[in-house]
Protein backbone atom coordinates (compact mmCIF):
# COMPACT_ATOMS: atom_id res chain seq x y z
CA UNK A 1 0.00 0.00 0.00
CA UNK A 2 1.54 3.35 -1.11
CA UNK A 3 0.32 5.43 2.13
CA UNK A 4 2.40 8.15 3.15
CA UNK A 5 2.85 8.19 7.17
CA UNK A 6 2.00 11.51 8.98
CA UNK A 7 4.60 14.16 9.95
CA UNK A 8 6.05 13.65 13.43
CA UNK A 9 4.07 16.02 15.98
CA UNK A 10 1.17 16.17 13.72
CA UNK A 11 -0.84 13.22 14.84
CA UNK A 12 -0.16 10.81 17.47
CA UNK A 13 -2.72 8.28 16.08
CA UNK A 14 -3.58 7.49 12.33
CA UNK A 15 -5.50 4.85 11.09
CA UNK A 16 -6.60 4.37 7.30
CA UNK A 17 -9.01 1.57 6.35
CA UNK A 18 -8.57 -0.57 9.39
CA UNK A 19 -11.04 -3.90 9.08
CA UNK A 20 -11.40 -6.79 11.64
CA UNK A 21 -12.79 -10.12 11.24
CA UNK A 22 -12.88 -12.72 13.23
CA UNK A 23 -13.53 -16.35 12.71
CA UNK A 24 -15.00 -19.25 14.29
CA UNK A 25 -16.14 -22.27 13.35
CA UNK A 26 -16.09 -21.35 9.52
CA UNK A 27 -18.45 -17.97 10.36
CA UNK A 28 -17.09 -14.27 9.75
CA UNK A 29 -17.86 -11.79 12.20
CA UNK A 30 -16.86 -8.44 11.09
CA UNK A 31 -16.12 -6.30 14.27
CA UNK A 32 -14.30 -3.36 12.00
CA UNK A 33 -15.37 -2.11 8.98
CA UNK A 34 -13.05 0.79 6.98
CA UNK A 35 -12.25 2.83 10.08
CA UNK A 36 -10.11 6.27 9.25
CA UNK A 37 -9.35 7.81 12.69
CA UNK A 38 -7.12 10.21 13.58
CA UNK A 39 -5.72 12.11 17.35
CA UNK A 40 -3.80 14.94 17.16
CA UNK A 41 -1.47 15.26 20.59
CA UNK A 42 -3.32 16.73 23.51
CA UNK A 43 -6.45 15.81 22.28
CA UNK A 44 -9.39 14.02 24.42
CA UNK A 45 -11.23 11.75 22.32
CA UNK A 46 -14.23 9.57 23.09
CA UNK A 47 -15.14 6.31 21.45
CA UNK A 48 -19.20 6.15 21.41
CA UNK A 49 -21.88 3.55 20.57
CA UNK A 50 -23.78 0.50 21.81
CA UNK A 51 -22.78 -3.08 23.22
CA UNK A 52 -21.30 -5.04 20.12
CA UNK A 53 -20.27 -1.87 17.57
CA UNK A 54 -16.79 -2.52 17.96
CA UNK A 55 -15.62 0.06 20.44
CA UNK A 56 -13.70 -2.29 22.31
CA UNK A 57 -12.06 -3.95 19.65
CA UNK A 58 -11.30 -0.57 17.99
CA UNK A 59 -8.84 0.56 21.28
CA UNK A 60 -7.40 -2.85 21.78
CA UNK A 61 -5.98 -2.15 18.64
CA UNK A 62 -5.06 1.26 19.25
CA UNK A 63 -3.41 -0.10 22.03
CA UNK A 64 -1.66 -2.78 20.78
CA UNK A 65 -3.20 -5.94 22.39
CA UNK A 66 -4.49 -6.98 18.79
CA UNK A 67 -3.47 -6.34 15.63
CA UNK A 68 -6.13 -5.59 12.35
CA UNK A 69 -6.78 -7.76 9.12
CA UNK A 70 -6.19 -4.73 7.20
CA UNK A 71 -5.60 -1.50 7.09
CA UNK A 72 -2.88 0.87 8.40
CA UNK A 73 -1.94 2.37 11.92
CA UNK A 74 0.86 4.91 12.56
CA UNK A 75 1.48 5.80 15.96
CA UNK A 76 3.66 8.85 16.65
CA UNK A 77 5.26 8.71 13.59
CA UNK A 78 5.91 5.24 13.36
CA UNK A 79 3.98 1.77 11.37
CA UNK A 80 2.41 -0.78 13.47
CA UNK A 81 -0.49 -2.17 12.34
CA UNK A 82 1.70 -5.52 11.67
CA UNK A 83 4.67 -5.90 14.50
CA UNK A 84 5.15 -8.82 16.48
CA UNK A 85 4.37 -9.32 19.92
CA UNK A 86 7.11 -8.53 21.22
CA UNK A 87 7.86 -5.37 19.05
CA UNK A 88 4.10 -4.37 20.43
CA UNK A 89 4.58 -5.30 24.00
CA UNK A 90 7.77 -3.03 24.12
CA UNK A 91 5.74 -0.09 22.70
CA UNK A 92 3.20 -0.51 24.74
CA UNK A 93 5.05 -0.54 28.04
CA UNK A 94 6.58 2.83 26.75
CA UNK A 95 4.04 4.91 24.57
CA UNK A 96 0.63 3.92 25.81
CA UNK A 97 -1.16 3.88 29.40
CA UNK A 98 -3.91 1.79 29.58
CA UNK A 99 -7.05 2.29 32.00
CA UNK A 100 -9.24 -0.48 32.76
CA UNK A 101 -12.99 -1.23 33.66
CA UNK A 102 -11.97 -3.57 36.49
CA UNK A 103 -8.80 -1.68 37.61
CA UNK A 104 -6.28 -4.71 36.87
CA UNK A 105 -4.84 -4.13 39.84
CA UNK A 106 -2.51 -6.94 41.66
CA UNK A 107 -3.97 -8.36 44.81
CA UNK A 108 -0.84 -8.61 46.86
CA UNK A 109 0.91 -5.95 45.77
CA UNK A 110 0.88 -2.32 47.03
CA UNK A 111 -0.56 0.61 46.12
CA UNK A 112 3.18 1.53 45.13
CA UNK A 113 4.60 -1.66 44.09
CA UNK A 114 1.00 -1.76 41.85
CA UNK A 115 2.15 2.15 40.20
CA UNK A 116 5.87 0.63 40.29
CA UNK A 117 5.69 -2.20 38.26
CA UNK A 118 5.34 -1.50 34.38
CA UNK A 119 8.21 0.82 35.09
CA UNK A 120 10.67 -2.44 36.35
CA UNK A 121 10.16 -3.46 32.49
CA UNK A 122 12.06 -0.83 31.23
CA UNK A 123 15.08 -1.53 33.45
CA UNK A 124 14.42 2.13 34.48
CA UNK A 125 16.69 2.96 38.00
CA UNK A 126 15.22 2.87 41.66
CA UNK A 127 15.72 6.05 42.44
CA UNK A 128 14.00 7.19 38.96
CA UNK A 129 11.16 4.84 39.23
CA UNK A 130 10.54 6.38 42.98
CA UNK A 131 10.26 10.00 41.66
CA UNK A 132 7.86 8.60 38.89
CA UNK A 133 5.57 6.83 40.80
CA UNK A 134 5.45 9.29 44.24
CA UNK A 135 4.47 11.77 41.10
CA UNK A 136 1.46 9.79 39.59
CA UNK A 137 0.00 9.32 42.76
CA UNK A 138 0.31 12.66 44.46
CA UNK A 139 -1.69 13.67 40.65
CA UNK A 140 -4.56 11.16 41.40
CA UNK A 141 -4.35 12.62 45.30
CA UNK A 142 -3.69 8.48 46.18
CA UNK A 143 0.27 9.76 47.73
CA UNK A 144 -1.58 8.87 51.34
CA UNK A 145 -2.40 5.67 50.22
CA UNK A 146 0.78 4.18 49.04
CA UNK A 147 1.08 1.40 51.35
CA UNK A 148 -2.31 0.24 51.45
CA UNK A 149 -3.25 -3.13 49.25
CA UNK A 150 -6.28 -2.66 46.48
CA UNK A 151 -8.79 -4.70 48.81
CA UNK A 152 -8.66 -1.90 51.70
CA UNK A 153 -9.28 0.79 48.93
CA UNK A 154 -13.14 2.02 47.77
CA UNK A 155 -14.20 1.46 43.90
CA UNK A 156 -13.02 4.95 43.05
CA UNK A 157 -9.65 4.70 44.83
CA UNK A 158 -8.67 1.75 43.03
CA UNK A 159 -9.29 3.52 39.79
CA UNK A 160 -7.33 6.54 40.71
CA UNK A 161 -4.65 4.10 41.11
CA UNK A 162 -5.09 2.89 38.12
CA UNK A 163 -5.24 5.83 36.32
CA UNK A 164 -1.44 6.47 38.21
CA UNK A 165 0.05 3.88 37.08
CA UNK A 166 -1.08 4.50 33.37
CA UNK A 167 0.63 7.99 34.07
CA UNK A 168 3.79 6.93 35.97
CA UNK A 169 5.19 6.04 32.60
CA UNK A 170 4.35 9.03 30.92
CA UNK A 171 2.86 7.83 28.00
CA UNK A 172 2.07 9.33 24.69
CA UNK A 173 -1.70 8.32 24.72
CA UNK A 174 -3.82 7.24 27.59
CA UNK A 175 -6.72 4.48 26.57
CA UNK A 176 -9.73 4.11 29.01
CA UNK A 177 -11.68 1.59 28.38
CA UNK A 178 -15.40 2.19 30.26
CA UNK A 179 -13.48 3.51 33.30
CA UNK A 180 -16.58 4.24 35.29
CA UNK A 181 -18.04 1.03 34.67
CA UNK A 182 -17.93 -0.50 37.70
CA UNK A 183 -17.73 3.36 39.65
CA UNK A 184 -21.10 4.52 41.71
CA UNK A 185 -22.22 7.67 40.07
CA UNK A 186 -20.24 10.05 42.70
CA UNK A 187 -16.67 8.41 42.03
CA UNK A 188 -17.66 7.79 38.21
CA UNK A 189 -18.04 11.78 37.93
CA UNK A 190 -14.88 11.98 40.07
CA UNK A 191 -12.68 9.94 37.84
CA UNK A 192 -14.33 11.98 34.97
CA UNK A 193 -13.44 15.27 36.78
CA UNK A 194 -9.74 13.59 37.22
CA UNK A 195 -9.41 12.55 33.96
CA UNK A 196 -10.45 16.38 32.35
CA UNK A 197 -8.12 17.76 34.71
CA UNK A 198 -5.00 15.49 33.29
CA UNK A 199 -6.20 16.59 29.75
CA UNK A 200 -5.80 20.23 30.48
CA UNK A 201 -2.48 19.68 31.57
CA UNK A 202 -1.06 18.28 28.79
CA UNK A 203 -2.24 14.53 28.35
CA UNK A 204 -3.84 12.76 24.99
CA UNK A 205 -6.83 10.78 26.24
CA UNK A 206 -8.47 8.12 24.45
CA UNK A 207 -12.11 6.79 26.21
CA UNK A 208 -14.44 4.36 25.27
CA UNK A 209 -17.62 4.62 26.81
CA UNK A 210 -21.25 3.57 26.14
CA UNK A 211 -22.26 6.59 28.31
CA UNK A 212 -23.67 9.96 26.39
CA UNK A 213 -23.04 11.91 29.78
CA UNK A 214 -19.43 10.65 30.16
CA UNK A 215 -18.34 11.51 26.32
CA UNK A 216 -19.74 14.73 26.53
CA UNK A 217 -16.46 15.31 28.95
CA UNK A 218 -14.42 14.85 25.72
CA UNK A 219 -13.66 17.03 23.00
CA UNK A 220 -14.30 14.97 19.92
CA UNK A 221 -16.70 11.79 20.05
CA UNK A 222 -16.29 9.10 17.09
CA UNK A 223 -19.59 7.05 17.14
CA UNK A 224 -19.90 3.54 15.92
CA UNK A 225 -21.98 1.41 14.78
CA UNK A 226 -22.09 -2.28 13.75
CA UNK A 227 -17.97 -1.58 13.35
CA UNK A 228 -18.22 1.55 11.33
CA UNK A 229 -18.24 5.10 12.05
CA UNK A 230 -21.38 6.27 11.61
CA UNK A 231 -20.90 10.28 12.93
CA UNK A 232 -18.33 12.21 14.96
CA UNK A 233 -19.18 15.20 16.53
CA UNK A 234 -17.49 17.99 18.84
CA UNK A 235 -18.05 18.99 22.30
CA UNK A 236 -18.47 23.08 22.40
CA UNK A 237 -17.72 23.86 26.02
Amino acid sequence: MNATAPSPGQQLIRMDTINKVFYTDEVETHALSGIQLEVRKGEYVAIAGPSGSGKSTLLSIIGLLDSPSEGEYWLNGSQVANLNINERSRIRNREIGFIFQNFNLIGDLTVYENVELPLTYRGMSGVERKKRVLEALERVGMSHRLKHYPSQLSGGQQQRVAVARALGGSPSIMLADEPTGNLDSRNAENIMELLRELHREGSTICMVTHDPRFARHAERTIHLFDGRVVEETVEVN
